[in-house]
């Protein structure tokens, strides 16, 4: 049997954000080593890389092996224990975030199913050593790094659950997925002079299938839903400085002409008759809306 050990590594330059990590380390435990029952005030996931254990949590108990995953919520109260004949080896990560409930969402984690079977993954167990190793370096980007490897991790453990979350949750239609998936490659891309056949092409669908289904299922045509994100973003620009051919430029028109007419054409009034109403009466009291 191995002998225990226990090392960390603090994070020296702890920022704020989505995900803050705020320590990591790894131990080999003693038979039948515990902790808890106790409340933590940040997230901890440990990943059982040899041995087995037991872990407690909302009345649960859990009995766990190599490639087993447990995460601690925030004032969740939890206990756990290696095993008396085959005490566990694990790492760890202790970390916190304004996002982190929802990555763990994503990834099919919660208080209620707080474990996950990484059994599968080569990843998790490297992607916790880099975590460490980067704390350990103590460099001022140090903090950069191992949020990095964290996100990483988070991607890991949503592959992993991928399946699970499929079966337990309605998965999205595959007409669906591509109407969605269109809509936002039009919601990011609609700065750029691009078309509905780049966007097809891009996204791998065949154009007139994919202006079908966007159509069943918007009300509306492809060009027409770009044309409008464009508009509303135009209308917006319209109450700052900036000229005519730099908000047709901002909105994906080559052409300020054009951009004119169409915007003419979508709310009745020119870019400058709507710019020149809003400066003498306020935005809010003139409507263009369709």
């Amino acid at each position: 049997m191995q002998q225990s050990f226990h090392s960390v590594a603090i994070n020296p330059f702890p920022g704020k954000g989505e995900i803050v990590v705020l320590f990591a380390g790894h131990a080999q435990t003693a038979p039948d080593h515990k902790v808890g029952p106790q409340v933590l005030d940040y997230y901890l996931v440990h990943n059982v890389v040899s041995g087995s254990g037991t872990f407690q949590c909302r009345a649960q108990s859990y009995d766990l092996q190599k490639g087993s995953s447990f995460m601690i919520f925030p004032g969740e109260l939890v206990s756990y224990a290696s095993d008396a004949e085959q005490p566990w080896m694990y790492r760890w990560i202790g970390f916190k975030g304004n996002d982190v409930d929802r990555l763990l969402s994503k990834a099919g984690i919660s208080a209620d199913r707080p474990v996950a079977d990484t059994s599968a993954s080569r990843k998790i167990n490297a992607l916790l050593h880099q975590i460490e190793l980067a704390l350990r370096q103590g460099t001022p980007n140090c903090d950069l790094r191992a949020d990095g490897y964290m996100r990483l991790l988070f991607a890991e453990y949503m592959n992993g659950n991928a399946v699970m979350n499929q079966t337990e949750s309605e998965p999205l239609s595959d007409s669906k997925r591509q109407v969605d998936h269109a809509i936002r490659w039009l919601t990011l891309q609609y700065s750029q002079p691009i078309s509905i056949e780049q966007m097809a092409a891009s996204l791998g669908y065949h154009r007139t299938h994919l202006s079908k289904l966007f159509k069943q299922q918007t009300g509306m045509s492809p060009m027409s839903y770009l044309l409008r994100l464009r508009m509303e973003r135009a209308k917006l620009l319209l109450a700052g400085d900036l000229t005519i051919e730099q908000i047709a430029s901002s909105v994906g028109f080559t052409d300020a002409l054009y951009f004119s007419k169409q915007f003419r054409k979508w709310y009745g009034t020119s870019p400058t008759q709507y710019r020149s109403i809003l400066h003498e009466q306020g935005a809010g009291r003139f409507d263009c809306s369709r």
